[in-house]
């Protein structure tokens, strides 16, 4: 029989949730209105856009590539499912799973340029970066997209949950993420992509198409951006070709703070939703305390830089 030591998770996973507990600590005991249900609902509503590209990009850094593109591809998600449903009249859901497609067709087009022609991800995704902010900024004229069908917003509608708003796109990263987690860690395809970012060449000797992986992966990670581009409509009830351009970061930011290795095959979904929540807690306790926000911003790069160094000495202890 194992002991209760043995089945705890190792440290190294618990590093996300330490520090979300520390921060919450912090800010409870120097700010008066941090310990209240408004204020975390409030939280959890900015970060749930960022939450979900996280996803995306947490299958993406297992395999160890990364993705630079997410954050324009999901503005351009945004733009097309907005205007397709204000200007050519399409069904809102139908409008909705165009822009699905179209990010959905851009992690299928990293994926074959990572796959076939064995480019590095990071020059991939630094062009398409660049293509889906051209295309967003031509496609839509450079404006924002506005009278939005009620079906495209109604994800940032609220319920309460004990006197606090809980919007309903909440509800939907944390779902995306609770069923991420179940395939991560119960089905065969699901523990593939650790194996590609462990090993992609004694993967591929076991019989495991480590193309075809990849190239899933890619494509599942556009569908989590497409995901995220609702998210943002709802949100802020406008198309707008201008947003995207700091979620790329601030979604690896979440990945690395939440314990996956930059190097692949290690790490934890579900600590990359901590990773996300933890920089959400960070700027809402220090807006409250009434810090600028390039201290937010300085503070945040520190942290990311202590959470690659303790994985590579992590790393470098293992071997």
């Amino acid at each position: 029989m194992s002991s209760f030591k043995d089945r705890l998770p190792p440290i190294s996973q618990m590093g996300p949730f330490i520090a979300l507990a520390i921060a919450c600590a912090i800010f409870g005991m120097t700010t008066d209105n941090f310990f209240t249900g408004a204020n975390f609902a409030l939280i959890l509503q900015q970060v749930m856009v960022v939450g979900v590209i996280a996803i995306g990009q947490t299958l993406v850094i297992l395999t160890a590539g990364i993705d630079l593109s997410c954050g324009m591809v999901m503005a351009l998600g945004s733009i097309v499912m907005t205007k397709f449903a204000v200007e050519l009249g399409v069904p809102a859901p139908l409008a909705i799973l165009c822009g699905i497609g179209v990010t959905a067709a851009f992690g299928l087009i990293n994926g074959l340029l990572v796959t076939r022609i064995k480019l590095p991800p990071f020059i991939v995704t630094l062009g398409t970066m660049n293509i889906a902010f051209a295309i967003t900024q031509l496609y839509s004229g450079a404006q924002t997209v506005s009278d939005l069908p009620p079906f495209m917003t109604a994800l940032g509608g609220t319920f309460d949950i004990a006197g606090a708003p809980v919007a309903y796109g909440t509800v939907v990263m944390v779902l995306l993420y609770l069923g991420a987690w179940f395939w991560l860690r119960e089905t065969a395809s699901g523990r593939h992509v650790y194996a590609v970012g462990n090993s992609p060449e004694a993967t591929r000797l076991v019989g495991i198409p480590t193309d075809r992986v990849l190239l899933w992966v890619y494509v599942l990670a556009g569908v989590f951006y497409g995901i995220a581009s609702l998210l943002l409509v709802a949100r802020t009830e406008v198309g707008d070709p201008n947003a995207g351009q700091t979620e790329n970061l601030d979604a690896i930011t979440a990945v690395v703070l939440g314990g996956t290795s930059l190097f692949g095959g290690r790490g934890m979904i579900l600590g990359s939703l901590v990773g996300a929540i933890v920089v959400g807690v960070l700027r809402n306790g220090l807006t409250l305390m009434g810090v600028s926000s390039v201290y937010q911003v300085l503070i945040t790069g520190i942290l990311v830089i202590i959470a690659v160094t303790v994985d590579q000495l992590s790393r470098k202890g293992a071997r």
